[in-house]
């Protein structure tokens, strides 16, 4: 039980990692961890007039592949699913865009 608890807090806190580099970069927070039935994305920022659908990566050496390796098409599809869905609820009517941020300690 204790290896799955550290999994997830090392995992939060590559998150408040990244959000607080894109805020430093002038990105505003929108939402974190948006859920719905199909997947979820970890970060929901605003670029100006861009929507950017955020995935954050963490791992703790490359022993099994890079963090950016570890996003796999199915991945990739559950992601963009999920903004669909994001965008059909909140109404969003500008561009938007699909970043990853890998963080390797």
């Amino acid at each position: 039980m204790k290896p799955m608890a550290e999994h997830l807090q090392s995992g939060k806190q590559a998150e408040q990692l990244a959000c607080n580099y894109l805020e430093k970069q002038g990105l505003k927070l929108v939402q974190r961890n948006f859920y719905c039935r199909r997947g979820e994305i970890d970060l929901i920022m605003q670029d100006g007039q861009t929507l950017v659908f955020i995935e954050v990566r963490y791992r703790r050496n490359g022993y099994h592949g890079s963090a950016l390796e570890s996003i796999t098409s199915r991945k990739q599809s559950r992601i963009i699913t999920t903004a669909q869905h994001y965008l059909m609820q909140s109404g969003w009517a500008h561009n938007c865009r699909f970043d990853a941020i890998a963080i390797t300690a």
